[in-house]
């Protein structure tokens, strides 16, 4: 069965077809191909089921109920309830007189139009009878479904997140509290995961939704999440095995456990090849050592681990490679414990310019004793899953950047109406105006590249960088100057932490290093479009 978001396309695309195919005079056109698709959309694929926790949350929060469990269906309620009735529309326009007309010579005095003769002109109902006219499509939220998601987010991020925001902060303390919540009532903790092991089947559509709407109140809150969600549940759900999968995911979705990944390390971040833990194959089990830096959800408290990890290490030793390049090529991904022998707490990172809600550690590996079932994916295997990882959490990351950014938007709209100087509000001023217009027109922009990438992302594989680099490259610069924008126009009560300027500035700043480089991002877009097109040939 198709998706609804396929099928939602087919239509608009058909739609559009014959549109293109039809003369006004109701005769087909010389040409009959195929009108473009506009939007970038994927080709028709079985979709998993809603979680059934998370239908039953919606419900009971939002009053409404579904006849349906799958997150995307067949047929697409919001194109008949809102689809144009064109015979109507053509019916009414021609009801209407023509602009008025001016003789020569008096064009300040007006008369009646003359009558028009419509008997020649078809309606424009010969164009696209009512059945065919082109769908709504709403490239935020392409379904009802995703309409949904959206308003239950948002709702929780206000009634939830928002309230709890500052003095978390402030304390640089993480919400483990709340963070269950997120799998316990409304079943969000595994986005991308199959309901069999108790995710929620969504796209990376509705993974954008999810980080956009909660970063509008709490980025820090917001990163803890994608760390847990993404870096280690949906990367173990793709990639390891089905004992892997059935031992770990259940705890870290339903909220019991929190994970994260261990990537970077003190002397290796852009670089990831040049990380230098590595494990040692030991027989029974494999011995790992070294440092990782700048771990999101790399401890719960000042000194209390994670539960569980997916880390990185090279394992070139273990198999006696010794030319230098292949040896940084030799990655393996690894499952730990926070009760392995030899993993340790190194320290909990303090005092950082943002995302102070979100905890970062240090994590040590002294000789640390590492099951060999605890292997995922093959060894030497660690690079593709890897890359694939940080394609999707290159987008999430883009749309927590869009979260900041209308958050940001939407105070400085409201200071600049309500604070008066020199008489009136500072709105009127063309300082100001161009300080909010150009933001939105920004954040616009990149919200929309957003969402089409988001649309265009296939899950199952790899190799999709070049759009993902684009996106993040695009969104998070963009989140920073509105962010900016936003304490200028604020003023002095812009710097100050009682207003939530000063702290998005500080969280949007994070998104331009982590997850890639603003110059890796660059270099990666360079060399892509290197390999994949010639000197005129841009993607269509």
């Amino acid at each position: 069965m198709a998706s609804r978001l396929s099928v939602a396309a087919k239509q608009h695309q058909r739609a559009l077809t014959r549109a293109a195919a039809t003369s006004f005079n109701g005769q087909p056109t010389a040409s009959s191909s195929t009108a473009p698709l506009l939007l970038n959309v994927n080709g028709a694929k079985e979709q998993p089921r809603l979680s059934q926790k998370f239908l039953c949350a919606r419900t009971s929060s939002s009053g409404s109920s579904s006849s349906s469990s799958r997150f995307f269906s067949s047929t697409t309620k919001r194109t008949g309830d809102q689809q144009h009735n064109f015979s109507t529309a053509a019916a009414a326009a021609a009801q209407k007189p023509a602009i008025d007309n001016y003789p020569a010579g008096a064009p300040d005095q007006r008369h009646d139009p003359a009558p028009v003769d419509n008997s020649s002109v078809p309606s424009v109902s010969t164009l696209a009878q009512e059945e065919d006219a082109i769908p709504p499509f709403n490239l935020f939220t392409p379904t009802d479904e995703h309409e949904q998601l959206r308003q239950i987010v948002r709702e929780f991020a206000k009634n939830e997140v928002e309230p709890q925001a500052l003095d978390f902060n402030r304390a640089e303390k993480f919400n483990f509290e709340l963070f269950q919540r997120l799998g316990s009532e409304l079943g969000l903790l595994g986005p991308m995961v199959s309901e069999k092991y108790g995710g929620a089947g969504f796209d990376a559509v509705a993974a954008c939704i999810i980080h956009e709407e909660l970063s509008y109140s709490d980025p820090a809150f917001c990163l803890s999440y994608l760390a847990h969600s993404l870096l280690f549940v949906h990367n173990l759900y793709h990639n390891g095995n089905e004992l892997q999968k059935q031992k770990y995911l259940p705890k870290t979705i339903s909220g019991e456990w929190i994970g994260g990944m261990g990537m970077s390390e003190p002397g290796a971040g852009t670089d990831v090849l040049g990380l230098k833990t590595k494990a040692i194959d030991k027989g029974d089990h494999y011995l790992l050592s070294g440092n990782k830096m700048w771990i999101t959800n790399g401890c719960k408290t000042d000194d209390e681990l994670g539960d569980v990890f997916l880390v990185y290490a090279n394992t070139a030793e273990t198999a006696g490679i010794s030319d230098a390049k292949e040896a940084r090529k030799s990655i393996s991904l690894f499952l730990v414990e926070k009760n392995f022998e030899g993993f340790s707490l190194g320290q909990k990172i303090k005092d950082k310019c943002g995302m102070r809600a979100s905890n970062t550690a240090e994590l040590v590996f002294d000789n640390c004793k590492v099951p060999k079932e605890n292997l995922v994916g093959d060894l030497h295997g660690g690079m593709v899953p890897m890359m694939r990882n940080l394609e999707i959490e290159r987008i999430v990351l883009a749309a927590m950047s869009c979260g900041i950014a209308r958050r940001a938007i939407d105070a400085m709209r409201k200071h600049a109406r309500e604070r008066i100087a020199f008489g009136k509000p500072i709105d009127s001023f063309g300082q100001m105006q161009d300080h909010i217009a150009t933001s939105y027109a920004e954040w616009m922009a990149s919200r929309s590249l957003l969402y089409n990438v988001a649309q265009s992302t296939d899950l199952d594989k790899a190799g999709q960088r070049i759009d993902s680099d684009a996106i993040k490259l695009v969104a998070t610069k963009m989140a920073t100057r509105v962010c900016d924008r936003a304490i200028q126009v604020h003023g002095g009560y812009g710097y100050v932490g009682e207003y939530v300027v000063e702290r998005l500035w500080r969280d949007a700043k994070l998104l331009e290093i982590g997850g890639g480089t603003l110059e890796a991002h660059q270099k990666n877009i360079v060399a892509d479009l290197a390999s994949s097109v010639g000197d005129n040939d841009l993607p269509n």
